[in-house]
Parts: structure tokens; sequence; C-alpha cells
């Protein structure tokens, strides 16, 4: 792999797909799985098109550990993560992944809206599978994978 492309602590990782707003990165191995955003804003079809992808990789492997890599966004989209935290986990939990780390842009009014559409969503709906997750929030890519 390409060095300057791939910072070492993903060194070690295999490149699943790379489209226009999503990266997903592997190690059978260490049985993560990462995705990285690559756009400030992501359309919600081609959202769920890139977790779709990032899905069938899960089905098809033996994985425990997802890792969601948000810095790139500058736009929070709530149908989006709706979608995502509701039915995207809930699916995957079936699979084996049980752990989930984030990584958050830089910006406190994007954690303050997580933290908000978070709270909707558990209100909206309370059969969530959040009780069966180990959900953390990282700083880094690097802290995401030895947490």
């Amino acid at each position: 792999m390409n060095d300057t492309f791939y910072p070492s602590e993903t060194r070690d990782f295999e490149l699943a797909f790379e489209e226009k707003y999503a990266r997903a990165l592997i190690s059978p191995e260490k049985k993560i799985v990462i995705c990285e955003l690559l756009a400030d804003y992501i359309p919600i079809d081609d959202f769920k098109e890139a977790f779709h992808r990032i899905g069938e990789i899960v089905k098809a492997g033996d994985f425990e550990k997802f890792i969601f890599d948000k810095r790139s966004l500058r736009a929070f989209h709530q149908p989006t993560m709706e979608w995502y935290f509701i039915y995207w986990k809930r699916e995957m939990l079936e699979y084996g992944i049980k752990t989930h780390r984030k990584i958050l842009p830089d910006e406190k009014w994007f954690e303050k809206m997580v933290q908000i559409a978070k709270a909707q969503i558990l209100q909206t709906y309370p059969d969530n599978i959040i009780d069966q997750l180990d959900i953390k929030y990282c700083d880094s890519i690097e802290e995401a994978i030895n947490l």
C-alpha cells in the first residue's frame, strides 16, 4: 500500500472499496471495518448505498468492530443518521458488529447535533438496540482501533 495515502494506523488494513463519498477499509485479523466519509455532505441515497456495501462485507466476514470516521462532514442530516442508527446498526448486530467507534468533526455544534439527534431517536424508537452495543467516541483512528 502507499504509505502517503494510508496513515500508519491503517497500513495493515486492506481497501475494500472507495467511491465518491466513502472509503471502507477492513482488517479480518483485527475483525475491524472502517468507514471513512470523504465529503462534507453525503446525500442519503449515496450514504445508504455505501452502507449496504459495507453491510455485504460484514455479512461475508467475521467482524466485530465498526469504526465510523465522520471528520469530513460539515452538515448534519437527521434522516440519514436515523436510518444508520435504527436500521443499519440493528442488522449489523445480527452479524456480530457490537462495538462501534465514532470519530466526529472537530466542531462543537456537530457534537451537540449528534446528542440531540440521538435523544430524539431513542425517544421515537423505544425498542432500539443501544443497550446491546458498545459505542464510544474517539479522537483518532488509532484510538478507535485500540479502544
